[in-house]
């Protein structure tokens, strides 16, 4: 296993919208035992592959040890709202109130290829939400207001000097 690096906003890698996922061999077990191992030492509970540059549609999620490896997921349902504050890696020490669905029904495939039919609920839908959204190009500071974006965006531009 390797650790990979985690790519933090501005990089532009996040923006791009990811691929569909069509062989679940031995290249994609490596890159989620890799992914795996970069979000536990990063502390994450959820780390997508465009943040570790690769534009596929792939994400592994641990909440409170229900450890998910979630490929080429879709979100078909969801239902009220919860504002909690939120994190992200690609924005490190960034925490930010964002408003995501309270439930959600997703549809996805595992590392093997198998299809997966659920709902989640409380922390484990913003989960999947928030990484979902890394998939669509689509990052934590888009859910905030436009104040709140360019107070972010100059605190991740002083980070790099």
């Amino acid at each position: 296993m390797a650790i990979l690096n985690v790519l933090e906003y501005p990089d532009p890698a996040l923006r791009v919208a990811a691929s569909e996922v069509s062989e679940f061999g031995n290249e994609l077990k490596k890159l989620v035992a890799d992914m795996w191992e970069t979000m536990y030492l990063s502390k994450g509970v959820g780390l997508a592959a465009p943040q570790v540059g690769r534009s596929v549609r792939l994400f592994v999620a641990d909440w409170e040890g229900d450890r998910r490896v979630i490929v080429n997921p879709s979100i078909v349902e969801t239902e009220g709202a919860e504002k909690v504050d939120e994190g992200c890696l690609s924005f490190p020490g960034i925490y930010e109130e964002v408003t995501r669905p309270a439930k959600i029904r997703i549809i996805y495939r595992d590392e093997n290829g198998e299809r997966h039919d659920e709902t989640a609920e409380g922390y484990l839908a913003r989960v999947f939400s928030h990484e979902t959204d890394h998939l669509d190009g689509k990052l934590l500071i888009d859910n905030l207001s436009a104040l709140k974006r360019a107070f972010i965006r100059k605190k991740m531009s002083k980070k790099d000097r």
